[in-house]
């Protein structure tokens, strides 16, 4: 088949490079997002599926708005039987989606109507699930509501982190794309409507979002940690016995059970070779790695002995 492929994120890359290994079909062009500023210097950078399609020789565009009519004839004129669109960052509009005699598939990092938009793998972990999958869809102008193709559930560990779960799900979904093709291919993909009813959202990530709120119980911190990492981070203040307050991110936790007696939610309880050991809402959480505000990750020993934090301190 004749495939035009859309995506920018890390999670596409996989798929692409599944797609082009099975060596079944063409892909006559590749659509994704434009350079744009990173990191601290704020140099323009290409994403990762850009990187990728070029290393392999494709044909790639960079087009600000897809849905223009300029590029919907660029691609129009490829003449694909098929769009295959993974973490693409684009709605597209019915234009788009009518080219292609074999409609248009999008691979889901979700479970599909659940956890519908940019960020399912990072709140399915703050939500304390156990399960989660990829959904293979047929595409429709609403985002993530179209008829589902195939469904594969994948285990969440209890110490996972969104970023060991995105590498597992990147590859479960290149599986699944490459049988979502030849079920298109001998025209007998299926077809299944989302419930609404189960509907639940996914949204874009915001770094207020990593904010800790020491009245949650631990457990609630821990996957919000887990969730959040490695982007867009969890965070808390730190008073430093001086007066300043620094960003202290936080990497790893471990919830540890019972409360300490007359404390309050934030309130440093201990502060040894173990790390920082706080009090929340319910139960305590130890901070077994964190990050300083301008320094690399460190240990929370590490920490604690660089740092003039003691029992009885306050995270905010």
């Amino acid at each position: 088949m004749r495939i035009v492929f859309m995506g920018s994120a890390e999670l596409a890359c996989c798929s692409l490079k599944a797609l082009l290994a099975a060596g079944r079909d063409e892909v006559a062009l590749v659509v994704t997002q434009p350079p744009r500023p990173k990191g601290r210097s704020l140099q323009t950078t290409p994403c990762p599926v850009d990187n990728s399609a070029r290393a392999a020789g494709l044909n790639v565009i960079t087009p600000v708005n897809v849905n223009v009519p300029e590029v919907v004839s660029q691609i129009a004129a490829i003449r694909p039987e098929i769009l295959v669109v993974i973490a693409y960052g684009q709605i597209l509009r019915r234009a788009l989606l009518d080219i292609p005699p074999l409609g248009s598939v999008n691979i889901h990092a979700s479970l599909l109507p659940k956890y519908r938009g940019a960020a399912p793998i990072e709140w399915a972990i703050v939500n304390g699930e156990q399960v989660t999958g990829v959904t293979a869809m047929f595409m429709a102008e609403r985002m993530d509501a179209g008829d589902i193709i195939l469904t594969q559930e994948v285990s969440i560990a209890a110490d996972d982190t969104a970023g060991a779960l995105h590498d597992r799900l990147a590859v479960v979904g290149a599986g699944t794309l490459i049988k979502v093709l030849d079920l298109c291919r001998a025209g007998n993909a299926p077809r299944r409507p989302q419930d609404e009813s189960a509907r639940t959202l996914a949204p874009k990530l915001r770094k207020e979002d990593g904010r800790i709120d020491w009245t949650q119980p631990a457990q609630k911190l821990y996957d919000r940690i887990r969730g959040f990492n490695p982007r867009p981070g969890c965070f808390c203040m730190v008073q430093h016995f001086e007066g300043t307050t620094q960003t202290l991110r936080v990497l790893k936790s471990a919830v540890v059970a019972g409360d300490a007696a007359g404390s309050t939610p934030g309130q440093v309880l201990a502060a040894d070779a173990h790390g920082l050991t706080v009090q929340t809402g319910r139960n305590r959480l130890r901070l077994l790695q964190v990050q300083p505000e301008g320094r690399s990750a460190m240990t929370g020993g590490a920490y604690v002995c660089g740092h003039h934090i003691k029992p009885g301190s306050r995270l905010m």
